[in-house]
């Protein structure tokens, strides 16, 4: 069967399925982060854990950590094993069941309740290996090399991300802090089985024999040996020295931004005010905020890089860019601990988070869609899932990273200072390596040899009559 040719907006209409199975597989997997952290340090009487900050932080940043790496063991599978279409299946599958496991009553479980919360994980971990590399993936094979469409394209799918984030918390975490917590688990496995079905059902008709066969030896089968055996090129060694590169760089990026999941979801529970007309909101809602953002402004960005055209920025300059807004975004968590003088007691406006959840959201908007592009335009074929696991190889690392940073909050009185301390270094950070970045930027640019240069293809998801 061959890839339907309709298009939506301008893009293969096999690009909405793909941004309908991430957006519940995205809804799956945030709704379970928003919640993760309170799980583990809300009261044993509550249902919850009864952890300290660190401790519950220390093993956020570890499972976080084994998402992204194991995308690296996954896209290989999919390369040389089972191909795209099969790993985000079973990918699938996995996560479905680690939810479930998550969610299944502690009264069932008696003294296995602790050993079951960790199979859950590992079964997590295990299908987003599956899963996130070869998603990504399949953006990129919708389109040929040079497509000006495809920075839009991984722009709209990173839309279809957020929209699942940004309702997840509001659903999850909704129904974990007010009903049951182990409930909030099974909602979030049922976003995942939607996920699957959506791919089981639609996927022969709009994506056509794309992702079916492994890349490494999929191309031809007179052609598979020497696809694999075929040193790389000098050019494409340069191309893969550009894509490791964006990918260490990115880990200053994402040890800042996943401070949202912990250090500033605690920060949001015990020192900001949350009460509106009296009514106090989930300290987990305050996860939406960066998903609605993203979504508000993802078209923006979209748009602004169609509009330039060639005139745009850079991959590397956007990235730049990026690192620069977080550094920006942090001050403003330097302003809101300042304002509490050490006091523990004061809680502060939820305004400085939600303006830091905005400037991280810029930045992200100039690194993450931006960065999944860049790889599936610059990775050998053969190697492209592979260097897409890379990519989020580097955002374990800073995941791990910002667990570690994050738990140097410690308990207690000190809580404030530290967090003060450790805003301000997150910015100073971010604005060091995006100077760093912008000095490197047309020696990366030329690295790539071409990669961006625009084609005849000049279609907008933006500009095209909705059919």
């Amino acid at each position: 069967m061959t890839q339907s040719t309709d298009t939506l907006l301008g893009h293969p209409k096999g690009l909405f399925l793909l941004f309908g199975t991430e957006m519940w597989e995205r809804f799956s997997y945030y709704g379970m982060r928003a919640i993760l952290v309170l799980y583990l340090i809300a009261a044993v009487e509550t249902g919850g854990f009864g952890w300290t900050n660190s401790e519950a932080l220390a093993l956020y940043g570890w499972f976080t950590m084994a998402v992204y790496l194991t995308p690296v063991l996954g896209g290989w599978i999919a390369d040389n094993v089972l191909g795209q279409r099969k790993s985000i299946i079973l990918g699938g599958i996995l996560m479905a069941t680690g939810h479930f496991t998550l969610g299944t009553p502690q009264a069932w479980l008696g003294d296995a309740s602790e050993s079951a919360f960790y199979i859950g994980l590992i079964l997590l971990c295990c299908g987003n290996g599956l899963f996130k590399p070869n998603i990504s993936t399949l953006v990129g094979d919708l389109y040929q090399e040079g497509d000006s469409r495809r920075d839009g394209a991984f722009t709209i799918f990173y839309m279809g991300i957020n929209i699942g984030a940004a309702i997840a918390p509001l659903v999850v975490g909704y129904v974990a802090e007010v009903i049951n917590w182990q409930l909030g688990f099974i909602v979030a496995g049922f976003g995942m089985v939607i996920s699957v079905i959506m791919q089981l059902v639609l996927a022969n008709k709009y994506l056509g024999e794309i992702g079916v066969k492994p890349s490494a030896h999929g191309i031809s089968t007179e052609g598979a040996a020497a696809a694999k055996d075929t040193p790389l090129t000098a050019e494409e060694r340069d191309r893969v020295k550009v894509i490791v590169i964006m990918s260490v760089i990115s880990i200053v990026f994402w040890v800042s931004y996943e401070q949202a999941g912990g250090l500033l979801n605690i920060y949001a529970k015990d020192f900001t005010d949350r009460h509106i007309f009296g009514w106090e909101m989930p300290a987990s809602w305050l996860q939406s905020v960066s998903a609605i953002f993203v979504v508000m402004f993802a078209p923006v960005f979209a748009g602004l890089w169609t509009k330039l055209g060639d005139k745009q920025p850079s991959s590397p300059r956007k990235f730049a860019f990026s690192l620069l807004l977080v550094g920006i975004g942090f001050l403003f968590m330097v302003a809101a601990t300042m304002q509490q003088d050490g006091d523990l007691n004061v809680k502060v406006s939820v305004l400085y988070l939600i303006v830091t959840y905005m400037f991280l959201v810029f930045g992200e908007l100039c690194i993450s869609p931006i960065g999944l592009s860049l790889v599936s335009k610059l990775a050998p074929i053969k190697y492209l899932s592979l260097l897409m696991g890379v990519w989020f190889a580097c955002s374990a690392i800073a995941n791990k990273v910002a667990g570690v940073v994050g738990g140097l909050i410690g308990e207690g009185p000190e809580q404030i200072n530290n967090a003060l301390s450790i805003f301000a270094g997150l910015a100073v950070s971010g604005f060091i390596a995006g100077g760093l970045v912008l000095l490197m930027a047309d020696k990366l640019v030329e690295w790539m040899h071409g990669a961006e240069a625009p084609t005849q293809v000049e279609h907008s998801e933006l500009d095209q009559d909705p059919i």
